[in-house]
């Protein structure tokens, strides 16, 4: 299978994970990404049998609504169901990082509001160790600098990501070559440095379920101890 047929495997089988969860009160959380929007065009298929979603990105907004799928501000809801989105990498706990598309702030609000977060990729996403894609970082602008200082100190080189600004109005830092043997302590350093919007570990909310497409057939991935 191509790289696109195990994305729209993963999402149908998301689907299929999810359509007993549906309701007419159901809100899903969507995210960002080509794996999600494989996940988009199939949930299209189903629409009416829950009332709507909450976006992670004004793309993934857009997407939703070209397919009448209704898109509500997070504000606006009581509940989230279940979060569907892609990522950059996951490791054998299901730490992530996220953030490649730039969303990673408000895919992060919406994880953390979920019931549960399902996180569908390919199996190239499947690390070890996490920190072989840069890790994003969204960055007031005026802070760029300093944050850029304070994560050499934490032993990244930090790249400026050239002509992309976030839907928030940030910008973003992505880090090479930084260690990421403690995810979950490397994200709160990482998020207390001052001028730091959000980072792309998703490491204190991990995701709760992956769906892996690999060889033609999609896998499922539980958290050790879940």
């Amino acid at each position: 299978m191509t790289q696109d047929e195990l994305k729209q495997a993963v999402a149908k089988a998301a689907i299929e994970h999810i359509k007993d969860k549906l309701k007419n009160d159901t809100i899903v959380g969507i995210g960002t990404g080509s794996t999600t929007n494989f996940f988009i065009d199939e949930l299209a298929k189903i629409k009416g049998s829950f009332d709507g979603t909450v976006a992670s990105s004004e793309a993934s907004a857009q997407r939703l609504k070209s397919h009448g799928i209704p898109v509500y501000e997070l504000n606006a809801v009581d509940r989230v169901t279940v979060y569907v989105d892609g990522a950059d990498e996951s490791n054998d706990h299901l730490e992530l990082i996220k953030g490649g598309g730039g969303a990673l702030t408000r895919e992060k609000i919406i994880a953390a509001v979920a019931d549960e977060f399902v996180c569908i990729v390919d199996a190239s996403k499947q690390v070890g160790v996490l920190g072989a894609f840069p890790l994003p970082v969204e960055v007031i602008p005026m802070a760029r600098s300093h944050v850029a200082r304070e994560l050499v100190k934490l032993g990244g080189l930090p790249e400026y990501r050239s002509g992309f600004t976030t839907d928030n109005g940030n910008i973003i830092l992505d880090v090479h070559n930084i260690e990421i043997n403690n995810a979950i302590e490397l994200e709160q350093k990482i998020n207390a440095i001052v001028g730091v919007v959000c980072n792309g570990l998703f490491a204190a909310r991990p995701a709760d379920l992956l769906l892996v497409g690999k060889e033609g057939e999609v896998f499922s991935v539980t958290r050790p101890g879940s």
